[in-house]
């Protein structure tokens, strides 16, 4: 299965919920965890491993060829995404509004724009005690988040098998890198907090996954605090409410040491075993 964990909304628990199920799944399961939140991963924060591998990835954007640019203009009204601008007798190129479609060089009559090579960033591939992780990360500067994420989705369906549950920790919100890290997910589990943000956000998730017609389901985080908005949306929305992870300051000073939750609290482990029912009966086609 492919899990992908994602939020409206930055900092309600994606990767306390990542890191934790990704563990809690492990001691029974072959797993794999990916850090798709290329621009700020931090999962690995929380686990110890040894990188077994790492290297630099690329993504293509065009150069502009004096000598061979006839200036015909055919390049600028082709590129969507504003990349390439004719001023005069030159060729402004973008590379940071570049999405590598290829269009203005493969369209180009003088082949001015040939493509080249440009690092985005980083993957490495660790091994901790009981699972695999992968972590990807942009590098400063990079503006565009969609090609790392693909890449590192690409490599992840290379190296582990149908047999592997792999849990993506996706980036929040419900923009480009989002929908890129989820349309492959054979579920997604939405993690949310009892507030007005965390509802407003949550309605904006819930609408992207329909859009998608992805298989979803909510995981409640900080339950106790705000008020019940959140369950009554749900309820409203007929949407299953896997887990309401408990607001605990023991949770707080576990996590601001970089320890996994789970082994040490209780409750929050019954919670995780609640979640990891629900895949065990989605997967066998229970649900």
């Amino acid at each position: 299965m492919k899990i992908a964990i994602a939020s409206g909304k930055g900092g309600t628990g994606k990767t306390t919920l990542s890191t934790n199920l990704a563990a809690y799944l492990a001691e029974k399961r072959k797993v794999v965890l990916t850090d798709l939140d290329v621009e700020e991963p931090n999962s690995g924060l929380f686990l110890k491993g040894e990188v077994q591998n790492s290297k630099n990835c690329y993504r293509m954007v065009p150069e502009w060829d004096k000598d061979k640019c006839t200036l015909c203009g055919k390049c600028q009204p082709l590129c969507s995404f504003n990349a390439i601008i004719q001023i005069k007798d030159t060729i402004l190129v973008f590379p940071e509004m570049c999405h590598g479609c290829y269009a203005c060089s493969e369209l180009c009559p003088e082949n001015a724009l040939p493509m080249h090579e440009e690092k985005m960033g980083e993957l490495k591939e660790i091994k901790t005690d009981s699972f695999d992780f992968i972590e990807s990360r942009l590098d400063i500067g990079q503006e565009q988040a969609v090609p790392l994420i693909s890449q590192t989705l690409a490599l992840v369906d290379e190296k582990f098998d149908d047999n592997t549950i792999k849990i993506y920790d996706c980036p929040p919100g419900t923009s480009c890198p989002v929908i890129e890290a989820t349309k492959e997910a054979d579920f997604i589990i939405l993690v949310t907090e009892p507030t007005p943000f965390g509802l407003h956000d949550l309605s904006l998730a819930v609408d992207a996954m329909r859009f998608l017609n992805k298989k979803f389901g909510v995981v409640i985080n900080r339950y106790g605090i705000g008020n019940n908005d959140v369950l009554d949306y749900c309820r409203v929305e007929g949407l299953d409410v896997l887990a309401k992870l408990p607001n605990d300051r023991r949770v707080a000073e576990l996590y601001s040491r970089g320890e996994l939750v789970y082994r040490e609290i209780e409750s929050f482990k019954e919670q995780l075993s609640s979640v990891a029912d629900y895949l065990a009966a989605l997967e066998k086609g229970e649900i």
